[in-house]
């Protein structure tokens, strides 16, 4: 049921344990930040030690649906990956507020490979329109190297991009960039 506050949805990573262990420490972050007058949700992702793009694509468009219009998509590392293909490769009814990637690997030419994944050469043009997209990244990020932020903004042209120094994959479990940029987004609106 809604609150009728701005609704996010925040996507998490892959790995053994990074729901309970890693990006909880992320949504903390938001919360923190944010506020109470936002309504975070964070479903459990399928199979989070091995993410399989088919599951968790179904597993969003089935979040796409509960959403209001104008709620935040959060993808944290392969979760923003295949919340940003997904977008690209479904018709959801939303009108969503923005994207923000943070730490999102590439997967395409330059960036990691994919049996599952096949991003459009026109990612940026696939995404639902008129959503503004934000893509964050640590320079200190050893897991998905710095430059993927450079290929997600040759994909997506319209995507702005802050390069965050001394950040590392997880942002340094800090996402008061993300949270200042979200609430002068509703602001705005």
């Amino acid at each position: 049921m809604s609150s009728g506050f701005p609704q996010l949805l925040f996507v998490q990573g892959g790995g053994a344990g990074t729901h309970d262990e890693w990006d909880d420490k992320l949504v903390e972050s938001l919360r923190r930040e944010l506020g109470p007058n936002f309504e975070i949700r964070y479903p459990r992702m399928p199979a989070e030690d091995d993410p399989a793009y088919a599951a968790w694509k179904a597993t969003l468009e089935k979040e796409f649906a509960t959403l209001n219009d104008d709620a935040i998509l959060v993808g944290h590392s392969i979760g923003g990956t295949i919340l940003v293909n997904a977008l690209a490769q479904s018709r959801s009814e939303r009108k969503f507020g923005a994207i923000f990637l943070i730490a999102a690997p590439f997967v395409g030419e330059g960036g990691w490979p994919s049996d599952e994944m096949n991003p459009p050469p026109d990612l940026g043009a696939q995404l639902p329109r008129d959503v503004p997209v934000f893509i964050f990244h640590g320079l200190d990020d050893a897991t998905a190297p710095p430059s993927h932020a450079d290929l997600y903004a040759r994909a997506i042209p319209q995507a702005l991009v802050r390069r965050l120094p001394d950040r590392d994959h997880q942002l340094n479990d800090d996402l008061s960039e993300i949270a200042a940029t979200i609430k002068l987004l509703k602001r705005g609106s």
